[in-house]
């Protein structure tokens, strides 16, 4: 299934549902414009992903560089309701910690009260 992203906010939070594949080509620059715009418009986001069905290692690229541009922009990026491969997926390649991840997307936007928008400094391994 092609990617497919449902954009809506809550509390000034841009909370963007992600559903198909993030793969290498159209879908991830798809995924990387839209998200970018986003950035321009809010310095908060949560990506709910759990009905990814898979993601490779392009779409892993776009979306460290997606967070790289967000913190250099002031902006977090949260990760939540990650399905199982992709949680493996980050795991394998020590990027886990570099990310944000939530459980549930609830979980995802009551973070930002506690730290409304730190973000996180990371570097990849």
């Amino acid at each position: 299934m092609q990617l497919q992203m449902n954009v809506r906010s809550a509390d000034g939070i841009q909370l963007v549902e992600c559903k198909g594949r993030l793969m290498f080509g159209e879908e991830s620059a798809s995924f990387r414009d839209i998200l970018r715009a986003l950035l321009t418009e809010t310095k908060q986001v949560v990506l709910t992903m759990d009905q990814i069905e898979y993601m490779d290692s392009g779409g892993l690229g776009t979306l460290v560089a997606l967070c790289q541009t967000a913190h250099a922009q002031g902006a977090v990026v949260k990760l939540a309701a990650l399905p199982a491969p992709i949680k493996d997926m980050l795991r394998v390649t020590n990027l886990l910690a570099f990310f944000d991840v939530y459980d549930s997307e609830q979980a995802a936007v009551r973070s930002f009260a506690v730290q409304p928008s730190i973000p996180r400094v990371r570097t990849p391994k």
